[in-house]
């Protein structure tokens, strides 16, 4: 009898260690994977105060501005189309497919956001505005608030993509189905600097 308890208690042992150890890696997973995703939302609400801010801001440069009606509505039209790729809080669907499209389409606002503060040089009285100079700050900060909590969220996110790829993580990863996170990348053509002509 002794005989086949003892290696019955040893095997339970090492059962144990291993579903312990394996719940452990779980647990761990699910904690990084939880604090890329809140990131993600944090992200997800620096773009939102911007496509937020961006009504205010056409209104006012319409007011002084009215042969930039093409520039305002291409912001217009940007706007639409930055808001309509959202990626739920899911881990599937933060896709390196689906973070390229919502960059794509926030690049697309960034673009056309960029061409209207250009044009509005050609009007000193609107750059004097009040209500123009406060919401052009407010939207440079909501510019730098993005850099930072997506420069976050790719931190975050990079570690839980090291994490799970890691042996033995990745066992565990797999039996449950974990995969990597997209990160943000810098926009085609930012490697090369801008020209400057002051003619």
């Amino acid at each position: 009898m002794k005989k086949v308890l003892i290696p019955l208690i040893i095997l339970g042992l090492i059962a144990f260690a291993i579903f312990k150890w394996g719940v452990g890696i779980n647990n761990e997973i699910i904690e990084k994977e939880g604090l890329a995703l809140a990131q993600w939302a944090n992200v997800e609400s620096s773009y939102q105060r911007r496509a937020d801010l961006i009504p205010n801001l056409v209104s006012t440069v319409k007011g002084y501005a009215d042969h930039e009606k093409e520039t305002l509505e291409a912001v217009i039209k940007a706007r639409a189309e930055a808001t309509k790729p959202t990626i739920n809080l899911d881990e599937s669907a933060l896709t390196p497919e689906n973070m390229a499209k919502f960059q794509q389409a926030q690049q697309g606002l960034s673009g056309a956001l960029s061409r209207l503060l250009v044009s509005v040089e050609r009007y000193p009285e609107l750059k004097a505005d009040q209500s123009f100079l406060e919401l052009q700050s407010q939207l440079e900060g909501t510019e730098n608030r993005i850099n930072v909590e997506r420069n976050r969220f790719n931190e975050l996110a990079g570690a839980y993509n090291i994490f799970i790829q890691k042996f033995p993580t990745n066992l565990v990863a797999g039996f449950i189905n974990k995969q990597g996170l997209g990160l943000f990348k810098s926009a085609p053509g930012s490697e090369n600097a801008p020209e400057v002509d002051f003619n």
